[in-house]
């Protein structure tokens, strides 16, 4: 009798009871955001080819300017292509939305094979953005309602972390096509042909066809969002968080890039060596880090609850940044540097697979994409100030360690919204 009793009480590892379908729905998800973090990053590999030949100028200055204002468009057209996709997407349903959004950010980026103006790039890629912030938010919707409560987190945390997949492919394709930067983007409109997989293998999560029918049509309601006091305060919080994590990407995580090329100038490296040497230490040994620490937080997650996880993520983050700052440079060590980076990237970007895991759980099946888009694509727009005015000025007035070391102050930032926000840790979805 007690061996059976202890048979009974054997833990079961988390995957177990996942269906074969549940699992075919964190495939077809996850390939759809590995391309699109794909198609996001291909104007990161192909734009120093690129903009010399728009602009007919290969002027630094000019390059930067076009460059830096391409990258504002790419965040407002992913704050509209958010909120548009995951209201449609609860209205409609997640199929047709998570079509619609894969051939959104796949068609439009081909299309930049045939860019000759300046206006062209700018139009096609707020429309790449828009499919690109879309599918995020169906497709995190999808995979919180698809898996059980049980097996959540770690699911949603998976499908965040195989973004680390599409930004490998991006640098892969940019090496590989060269200077010839329009074949990337004809490689880009490969993605339309997931869409065959998610017609055929995708079907509506039963809790939003219940929804739509207990709400008759009543559903991705953007009064509702932020007029009913509960959904409004955890979409605003929730945007608040979100902006912590993309303020800092932008003004510290990519940043690792630099770090190591001024080290290396600074050692008597040649500008074209550091520079090659400086891409794979930021986008092979940073970003591997950084994968292992979105796949981490799933499991932390459940552990220390969801609040937790971001709590230790913020504030491992307060500490390795100022370390890979100023440490590597103490010391003139590029192996050290090379040591902290998978860390930095870890921590810095380990709490972005959390959005994926927390934000579909704030709120109802009938708000659930709505509600998710609206957190991490409204901190796209409060994380553009940042980037345009405070990241740049301090980069421009003080010395790169210095200013990234004063910009890891908003993971204190993140740490104090925490304190508002709820646990979800072992609740079931909203109804």
């Amino acid at each position: 009798m007690a061996q059976a009793s202890d048979a009974l009480n054997v833990p079961h590892h988390w995957w177990h009871g996942v269906s074969r379908y549940q699992w075919m729905v964190l495939l077809i998800a996850s390939a759809g955001w590995v391309f699109d973090a794909f198609e996001g990053q291909l104007f990161n590999v192909t734009r120093a080819d690129m903009l010399p030949a728009i602009l007919g100028t290969g002027e630094p200055e000019a390059v930067k300017l076009w460059g830096e204002r391409f990258l504002g468009i790419f965040l407002i057209g992913g704050t509209v292509g958010g909120w548009l996709f995951g209201s449609l997407a609860d209205r409609w349903g997640r199929r047709p939305v998570m079509i619609l959004t894969i051939l959104f950010y796949s068609v439009f980026s081909g299309l930049m094979f045939f860019a000759t103006e300046l206006w062209q790039v700018g139009v096609l890629r707020f429309l790449v953005a828009m499919g690109v912030a879309g599918e995020w938010a169906v497709g995190a919707a999808l995979v919180a309602e698809v898996f059980p409560q049980e097996s959540r987190a770690r699911a949603a945390g998976i499908y965040h972390s195989s973004s680390v997949i599409g930004l490998w492919l991006a640098a892969v394709v940019g090496i590989v096509v060269g200077t010839d930067w329009r074949l990337a983007y004809l490689v880009g409109i490969v993605p339309a042909l997931l869409v065959i997989w998610v017609r055929a293998g995708i079907r509506e999560p039963e809790p939003w066809q219940q929804a739509r029918m207990k709400r008759q049509g009543r559903l991705g309601s953007f009064s509702e969002l932020l007029l009913d006091p509960f959904c409004r305060k955890r979409a605003l919080l929730g945007a608040c968080l979100a902006m912590v994590g993309l303020a800092t990407f932008w003004g510290v995580v990519i940043a690792g890039q630099d770090l190591a090329r001024e080290l290396l100038l600074a050692q008597g490296h040649a500008s074209g060596e550091a520079a090659t040497e400086a891409k794979f230490a930021y986008g092979f040994i940073q970003t591997l880090g950084a994968a292992l620490g979105m796949l981490s937080f799933g499991p932390l997650s459940v552990k220390l609850g969801r609040r937790g996880a971001f709590a230790l993520m913020h504030v491992g983050a307060i500490i390795i940044t100022p370390a890979v700052c100023w440490l590597p440079q103490a010391y003139d060590s590029y192996p050290l540097l090379l040591c902290l980076l998978p860390v930095f990237g870890f921590f810095t970007l380990g709490m972005h697979s959390g959005y994926a895991v927390y934000f579909p759980e704030l709120f109802p099946t009938h708000l659930r994409a709505t509600g998710a888009g609206f957190c991490f694509n409204t901190g796209r727009i409060l994380a553009a100030p940042v980037l345009f005015w405070l990241s740049g000025g301090l980069k421009a007035a003080f010395a790169l360690s210095t200013a990234i070391s004063i910009l890891s102050g908003f993971f204190l930032v993140g740490l104090l919204i925490l304190v508002f926000l709820p646990e979800t840790k072992g609740e079931e979805l909203p109804d």
